[in-house]
């Protein structure tokens, strides 16, 4: 995003982007800001703006955005859990240059060749850029500040869980195919992760020659249970997670967290959206109400990490336990405080971490087709 700027769109009155952020706004009633940034702009409008509702405050997205934080948060929410249906690989942040003691750093870590190196930073054109190393000759290629996380076999198949508030979708993609364990003389392999796992995507990376060890779709609990404690444990209600099953224990595997993705496959998205939206503005109005009418709100950050609880306390008041056995309760965790083929690609049922609220047919379809019309030009 090169500017903060405000640029009112001609799709709708109500409307407005800055890059990768945008507004939304109906009249002087409210504003919410959906952004996908970390600059000094959209935090300078939150102090100037304490009255603008955050969906996903900025200090979680940071968190997302820093694949090292991400991955040691899901090592810390696992531990947490102790499911034994989830295990993901071993990850270690490279910081400079390989060395002589790099092999015996990847060692202490628990990480073995192959592995996966990522860019830190999981946000932009180039943290798609990825390599697989099969040997210590490899190691030469690698360019820090990096991530390496264990590659696990998992048949060719990739996860996209997308989050929107109480419900996410499950789609599949095709993902990198089998690689035998251990060293090899294998030369490295760069490649674009947005390219092997997109829809219909033909690489020879994807294609695999034979189902090995177990095939298993994900656990909608498992799924659910993680999404909730990420929920929790950041306060955002716009995320992905990226998981695999791994094809020798049948362990989901979460080898990456998306701040605000594409929701390319989720025909749901805008209905969801709304949905959360107005979930998010009953919990406020009854925390308002709480504390007066004529009470000031609180800084905006503190109502995105507020809104997410109250709105799960207020929508499963009437149905006790339909909400994460955690609710409620301190968490162990903090983030930075500042069906096809195999291979192939198919949507997985719609699922809801627990309750949500609705909201009217005229309105939802007016923003719908606002927000439809916004995201095409993008």
């Amino acid at each position: 995003m090169s500017s903060s700027k405000l640029t009112r769109t001609t799709a709708s009155p109500w409307s407005w982007c800055t890059g990768s952020s945008c507004f939304l706004t109906l009249g002087s009633i409210f504003e919410f800001w959906l952004h996908q940034a970390s600059l000094s702009g959209p935090r300078e409008y939150i102090d100037a703006h304490p009255e603008t509702i955050v969906l996903d405050p900025l200090p979680a997205i940071r968190t997302l955005l820093d694949r090292s934080k991400s991955y040691e948060l899901i090592r810390k929410i696992e531990a947490y859990m102790k499911d034994d249906r989830i295990c993901s690989p071993p990850f270690m942040e490279l910081t400079s240059l390989c060395g002589d003691d790099t092999m015996r750093l990847l060692e202490e870590n628990g990480l073995a060749f192959p592995f996966i190196c990522k860019t830190r930073v999981a946000h932009g054109t180039n943290s798609h850029e990825m390599a697989i190393v099969f040997n210590q000759e490899g190691l030469s290629a690698i360019q820090p500040p990096c991530v390496v996380q264990n590659f696990i076999n998992h048949n060719a198949v990739l996860y996209k869980v997308f989050v929107v508030g109480e419900s996410y979708t499950v789609v599949q993609r095709p993902s990198l195919k089998n690689f035998s364990a251990g060293t090899s003389d294998r030369e490295s392999i760069f490649f674009n992760s947005h390219n092997v796992s997109k829809p219909e995507s033909s690489s020879v990376l994807t294609e695999l020659d034979k189902i090995e060890g177990v095939f298993e779709r994900p656990s909608d609990e498992v799924i659910r249970e993680l999404s909730r404690a990420l929920r929790q444990a950041l306060g955002v209600s716009l995320f992905g997670i990226d998981i695999i099953i791994n094809n020798q224990t049948g362990q989901h595997a979460v080898i990456d967290i998306n701040a605000f993705p594409g929701y390319e496959g989720v025909s749901e998205f805008f209905t969801d959206l709304l949905n959360h939206i107005a979930t998010v503005l009953q919990g406020q109005s009854a925390a308002t109400a709480a504390a007066g009418a004529a009470a000031p709100l609180r800084h905006s950050r503190l109502l995105a990490e507020q809104a997410g609880s109250l709105a799960g306390e207020r929508t499963c008041s009437a149905s006790p336990g339909c909400c994460s056995s955690m609710m409620g309760q301190e968490r162990p965790w903090a983030a930075e405080a500042d069906a096809g083929g195999v291979g192939g690609t198919a949507k997985l049922p719609h699922q809801r971490l627990g309750c949500t609220a609705a909201v009217s047919p005229s309105f939802q379809q007016h923003c719908v087709a606002s927000l439809a019309t916004k995201a095409s030009s993008q």
